[in-house]
């Protein structure tokens, strides 16, 4: 697939508590094709964890 689907936009930011949730959000997400783009970023906002993780479809690179 050369575009992500539904109308996903190439780059996503999933953000949320670190929980099953999250972790299946993003599970999902790379089922779909997307790639993980560098590592999650992670905060605590005073009562629990919140992370952050961006997501990018692959680029398809032109065969030669």
């Amino acid at each position: 697939m050369s575009a992500p689907p539904d109308g996903l936009p190439v780059y996503r930011v999933l953000t949320g508590p670190d929980d099953a949730t999250f972790c299946r959000r993003v599970s999902e997400a790379l089922a779909l094709g997307y790639a993980l783009h560098e590592g999650p970023a992670v905060t605590f906002n005073g009562e629990r964890v919140i992370v952050a993780q961006a997501l990018v479809w692959p680029a398809q690179t032109p065969v030669r």
